[in-house]
């Protein structure tokens, strides 16, 4: 999929998704790993002196996001092949990590979830963007019967309940903003108590 991603996702990527991704990636200070670098979408928006890595599980979109990352402007980037759930940087590695649509397909939201924290040092800041269930329960219906075919084909669910899990993992959720009527949202946390 890894070469025709882009396209599939064109009309909401120009519509919200890139505004979106602008503004999650204003966030990012110091040390930053952004987990699900997926083709490098966000790469365009880092300012070209951040110390940056970045991950992906799939060599196909790591490929891509190479690609990008060797055009004029764009940032220095460690691009590594890696597992979200399995990250072999040491504790407390990072200032800010990013994170945008990227817990709709991890098989083990949770332990993504507190890898992320683990490489997270103490202070810094971790920047979801994702899509999950609404709060309003028609729209889930809709979301239901959409997971029905983005599940199967892209191991994409709609209807994940992400910011109850980035709280249950133990973050200190800072601050909401909902987007797309509550399916999109763009949160921050801290890495919370130990």
């Amino acid at each position: 999929m890894a070469g025709i991603y882009d396209l599939m996702e064109w009309p909401m990527e120009r519509l919200l998704f890139r505004r979106l991704r602008c503004r999650a990636v204003e966030y990012a200070e110091g040390r930053t790993l952004e987990v699900g670098v997926g083709t490098g979408k966000n790469l365009e928006f880092y300012p070209s002196g951040m110390e940056l890595s970045a991950i992906d599980f799939s060599p196909g979109m790591l490929e891509v996001a190479a690609r990008k990352a060797e055009q004029p402007g764009m940032p220095l980037v460690e691009l590594r092949e890696m597992d979200l759930e399995d990250m072999d940087y040491a504790d407390g590695s990072f200032s800010t990590v990013i994170s945008t649509f990227v817990f709709c397909t991890v098989p083990h939201p949770m332990k993504g979830l507190m890898e992320i924290r683990r490489v997270l040092e103490p202070g810094g800041k971790a920047v979801f963007l994702e899509h999950m269930r609404s709060g309003n329960p028609i729209l889930n219906i809709f979301l239901c019967a959409m997971s029905r075919f983005t599940r199967p084909i892209l191991g994409d669910s709609m209807v994940r309940r992400t910011l109850s899990s980035i709280r249950n993992a133990g973050f200190e959720v800072s601050s909401v903003e909902d987007n797309l009527f509550g399916i999109v949202k763009l949160i921050t946390a801290g890495r919370g108590p130990d």
